[in-house]
């Protein structure tokens, strides 16, 4: 297993958002997280990536043990994530940006920014700020890690502020990312995005339900997350 999580538990302001965590990841596969809004979903994808800490257990990668480890050591050892909300960088151009993530130089930036469907006559030159929708800065910020080359690939909802049109070009992106040698873990909730993966696992309430097939957990989410109302969700800590 490349990426391991034995009974990880995070704590927030005192709650616990994350409880019970025990998830294996395959080294070559892509991995899903899925489940609703609220399911703890990003917030463990920001406990592995060292954003912030964890309150109990251990997550082990590539068998060492690297809950102690800093965000940038973490990246030194081939992890690195995509932000549901990329972040804004005023005074740096698109170019400059996905120079400084290329970790080979024989692979084009061009061909990156063409992978997520923008021009590279329009958009190298342009800063990387105010001036981009999210969207766009979305597609940039995936192009920067095919250019990475990550062993691990943390997505977190890569098809966010992406448009119908556009979601098979970001799923044809992530299956190139997993064709590189990437490892990818895709948290999402559609089922566009959760039917490419080998495996899925499903959160609810904070914790992983099951991992199987992304039929059958597509299945159980369709049948179980999605007609779950608030009521039922209180009364039986989850669904």
């Amino acid at each position: 297993m490349l990426l391991q999580l034995k009974n990880v538990e995070v704590e927030r302001d005192g709650k616990k958002i994350v409880q019970f965590a025990n998830i294996a990841v395959k080294k070559g596969e892509i991995h899903g997280l899925v489940g609703l809004n609220g399911a703890g979903k990003s917030t463990l994808a920001y406990a592995i990536m060292g954003i912030i800490p964890i309150s109990s257990g251990s997550i082990i990668y590539r068998g060492e043990d690297i809950s102690h480890l800093s965000i940038t050591e973490r990246a030194r050892k081939g992890i690195t994530m995509a932000w549901q909300e990329p972040a804004r960088f005023e005074g740096i151009t698109v170019r400059k940006y996905l120079e400084i993530s290329r970790k080979k130089k024989e692979d084009s930036i061009e061909e990156a920014l063409e992978l997520v469907t923008l021009e590279p006559k329009k958009y190298l030159n342009r800063e990387l700020g105010e001036g981009l929708s999210g969207g766009e800065r979305k597609r940039i910020e995936l192009a920067a890690v095919y250019l990475m080359r990550p062993e691990l690939a943390i997505l977190d909802e890569p098809d966010s502020g992406i448009d119908m049109m556009s979601i098979y070009d970001i799923i044809g992106l992530i299956k190139t990312i997993n064709s590189k040698g990437s490892t990818v873990l895709m948290i999402t909730h559609r089922d566009e995005m959760s039917e490419i993966a080998d495996r899925n696992t499903l959160m609810c309430n904070g914790t992983p339900a099951i991992t199987d097939t992304p039929i059958k957990v597509s299945r159980i989410f369709r049948e179980m997350c999605r007609n779950c109302d608030e009521h039922d969700f209180e009364k039986k800590g989850g669904c």
